[in-house]
């Protein structure tokens, strides 16, 4: 009696890439956290703001930021190539939309360290940008309570006392945004916000609408 050939062991088909966006008030530890993330990540990458100003010593063009001067931006911003733009303290950020997508088609997942202010461009950039819709995960990052995010900006010991009642100010006002963000991360040790993020990062690529379905 001749035995069924056994079924052939197929390779699952990879997870769609995701956007994973982390946002949380100054101060907060996000940018900590996303260096983490991508040394935790081989495959993830983060997206290179372009910005209209000099370049630091060490830094490269296309590596840490893509360096334009102020008529490039200008004409970019214009023709709506930016996701994503800020002025700060008289330079120009943006965030490409053809950087994003280009990595995501490449099958990379893609970290974003954006404002709240940011964030919320995103979510209504993304509402008519489908490929950014179905790969955006956004996280929310902060400090249990107000009064530990000033423990924190005093333990830095970088700004003045009229700095940092400044920062709070605008952190009340961030923090108050938590609820439009898919996920809410407390912070507390820099390992075990890792530990929630990885887990998020990972249960986003279970999610049923993210999957292809099983042979039946």
């Amino acid at each position: 009696m001749m035995k069924s050939p056994k079924p052939k062991a197929q390779n699952p088909k990879p997870a769609p890439p995701l956007l994973m966006l982390i946002s949380a008030p100054s101060g907060g530890g996000k940018t900590t956290l996303c260096q983490m993330l991508l040394e935790a990540q081989p495959d993830m990458t983060r997206a290179i703001t372009c910005t209209t100003r000099p370049p630091r010593p060490g830094e490269q063009d296309g590596v840490d930021y893509h360096f334009f001067d102020a008529t490039e931006f200008l004409k970019r911003l214009q023709a709506g190539n930016f996701l994503e733009h800020a002025t700060v303290y008289g330079n120009s950020y943006g965030i490409l939309k053809s950087e994003l997508l280009g990595k995501l088609r490449e099958g990379k997942d893609v970290l974003l360290n954006v404002d709240v202010q940011g964030a919320a461009t995103i979510r209504e950039q993304a509402k008519t940008e489908p490929e950014l819709h179905r790969a955006l995960v956004t996280i929310f990052l902060t400090p249990p309570s107000v009064a530990v995010l000033e423990q924190r900006l005093r333990k830095r010991g970088a700004d003045a006392e009229a700095v940092i009642q400044k920062r709070l100010a605008v952190a009340r006002q961030e923090i108050s945004q938590w609820k439009n963000f898919d996920y809410l991360l407390i912070s507390g040790d820099r390992n075990e916000d890792l530990r929630q993020a990885r887990a998020i990062l990972e249960a986003e690529k279970l999610r049923s609408a993210r999957s292809a379905a099983p042979e039946i």
